[in-house]
């Protein structure tokens, strides 16, 4: 499976019964501090609902749906299943509520908090998402300049460069497709 990301962060809308849901998906390692501004930001709105997708290390993926105190199952999680529907990783949405007066019910809530999620998603520029990893490579002083060569051609990038008494050896960054050309 091809999961998509994003850089920066987007902002959906949706209004249903004068309740307001402000969506804003955002880059996954911006989502503490983005919650806590939004916090500061609306103070009088009800809820706050978030969701998040994570690409651990081992492979596995980290999510999470939380309701922020709407009745449970009807909010945080259908904001997740359309994380999941559109194949999102690293990535978080937050969606600020705002009561209009009349409740929506079960339904109408995860209709609404999807379909302000959606919106966000709607709005994105999604890319590709590349694994970055890092490697070390070595060679010796006659091919060291071949591999530098290879490295910029690859797109990577040289985090350390250490020369020892057979040659060099590069620590380089990239993408996991590119690191294994290597």
């Amino acid at each position: 499976m091809a999961f998509k990301t994003i850089t920066r962060e987007y902002e959906g809308f949706l209004e249903d019964r004068k309740s307001r849901f402000l969506a804003h998906l955002v880059p996954v390692d911006l989502f503490d501090r983005r919650l806590e501004e939004l916090r500061k930001q609306h103070k009088k709105a009800n809820h706050i609902v978030t969701a998040h997708r994570r690409l651990l290390d081992d492979g596995r993926v980290e999510e999470s749906g939380k309701d922020d105190g709407e009745p449970a199952g009807t909010s945080g999680m259908p904001v997740l299943r359309v994380l999941q529907g559109a194949e999102l990783i690293n990535c978080a949405v937050l969606i600020v509520r705002y009561f209009g007066g009349t409740k929506l019910g079960g339904g109408g809530l995860a209709r609404a908090y999807s379909g302000a999620a959606q919106d966000a998603i709607g709005h994105a520029e999604l890319v590709i998402f590349r694994k970055i990893l890092r490697k070390q490579v070595s060679a010796g002083f006659a091919s060291g300049s071949e591999l530098e060569r290879r490295v910029e051609d690859l797109g990577l990038t040289v985090i350390s460069r250490d020369y020892t008494e057979d040659g060099v050896r590069l620590t380089v960054e990239g993408p996991e497709d590119a690191l294994a050309q290597l």
